[in-house]
């Protein structure tokens, strides 16, 4: 008897190999969602509840809902991504950042 791992995969044919491999990947980038959206969750909480204490920390909570507002524009609305863009450059422009 080994106290060696048996690496089971080589065992399989190519086929169950790559599905493993799918599947795996699968609950990785699930696993990485489920993260990014308890992050999310933290920091909506945080700007909402933490009022902004000069116009820079404003500017970052208006950036923030600007591009969940882009985000969900299709993308035929070419006028407002336009507007969201433009008062995004001033946000950079007047914050001193561009």
């Amino acid at each position: 008897m080994s106290d060696e791992p048996v690496d089971l995969d080589e065992h399989r044919g190519m086929a169950a190999r790559k599905a493993t491999g799918l599947r795996r990947a699968l609950a990785e980038v699930e696993n990485n969602l489920r993260e990014l959206r308890e992050r999310e969750a933290v920091l909506e909480n945080q700007l909402l509840t933490v009022p902004a204490a000069s116009w820079p920390e404003a500017a970052a909570k208006a950036r923030y809902v600007l591009n969940l507002y882009a985000a969900s524009l299709p993308a035929e609305d070419t006028r407002h991504r336009a507007l969201v863009a433009a008062l995004l450059d001033d946000f950079a422009r007047l914050g001193g950042e561009g």
